[in-house]
């Protein structure tokens, strides 16, 4: 509970589009928090599948329905439709951790300047086994610039938002699915303080579906975004150069996936998915070049 008895109304919002199978856990997780002030809203982004008939299932959350427009719409539909002074994204095939609510509002809470927390998270598999989680630093100062040089936040469920925040800035950009939560983070904290803290709050699936493992959409969505800042910060040696080492890191991370993608589909005669591939990577060869050179100096020290 948060200091002083102050329970600020808690939305959490579940955005779904044909991943109804795993919508019941996602459902479970919210509506089992122990926070007394909480509502949960399940938007429908046109699926195809029983999303519906699972959310139907569930009395206790609200269902909201709307052509399939992508997730950062039916983000935005979700929170424009909440009555929670407090907003917390889940996506259908995650969980929350139980006290993930109670986490959130209390940093809230004793730090009212922030506008929003975020906590830290455990990898699970599709089946909900737990998987490895890398180390997650904790970030404490200069957010901004720490993020444009990475996104060490990674999982939309593991923040809380005040809802005037969201507003301030008009939520998620739409045509950024992808990369949309990392937009949002900077924006937010370009203008606004925020807090992190270290409990565990969230549980990250990692599945053949989640839209991050499509790396060659995650470094054309990254990439943008970092040049739009870049133009931003022209005149701004320290933030241009932080811009610079972020899309590094970016075409290191998801470049190298691609690279493995490239060599399975040439080695099997994949001819087209090889030139996909390619075309992918091909905008980001100096830094994969200078990320090779610099792997081959390890090996050799």
């Amino acid at each position: 509970m948060a200091p002083g008895g102050q329970r600020p109304p808690v939305s959490v919002i579940i955005p779904c589009y044909n991943q109804a199978h795993f919508l019941g856990q996602a459902l479970d997780s919210a509506l089992s928090q122990r926070y007394p002030d909480v509502e949960v809203i399940v938007v429908d982004d046109g699926a195809t599948d029983d999303t519906a008939a699972v959310a139907a299932r569930y009395p206790a959350a609200r269902y909201v329905w709307q052509p399939n427009q992508g997730l950062s719409a039916a983000r935005n539909a979700g929170w424009r439709a909440s009555k929670g002074e407090l907003v917390v994204f889940l996506d259908a095939d995650d969980r929350l951790l139980p006290g993930a609510l109670d986490a959130g509002v209390q940093q809230l809470v004793l730090h009212a300047h922030a506008v929003f927390t975020f906590g830290r998270h455990l990898k699970i598999d599709a089946e909900g086994r737990p998987l490895p989680t890398p180390r997650q630093p904790l970030v404490v100062e200069r957010h901004y610039e720490t993020l444009l040089r990475m996104n060490y936040i990674a999982m939309p469920a593991k923040v809380m938002y005040r809802g005037e925040a969201l507003a301030a800035v008009g939520g998620f950009a739409r045509g950024l699915d992808a990369a949309a939560d990392y937009d949002l983070y900077l924006r937010l904290t370009q203008r606004f303080p925020v807090v992190a803290h270290t409990t565990f709050v969230a549980e990250y699936r990692q599945h053949g579906d989640n839209m991050s493992g499509d790396a060659a959409l995650m470094l054309r969505t990254t990439s943008a975004i970092l040049r739009a800042r870049a133009r931003a910060h022209r005149g701004e040696a320290p933030l241009r150069e932080a811009c610079r080492e972020g899309r590094r890191y970016f075409a290191e991370y998801y470049g190298t996936r691609l690279l493995s993608a490239l060599k399975g589909a040439v080695r099997e005669r994949r001819w087209h998915e090889a030139g996909r591939h390619g075309r992918a990577l091909a905008p980001h060869g100096g830094w994969l070049a200078g990320y090779a050179g610099r792997r081959l100096r390890s090996l050799i020290a």
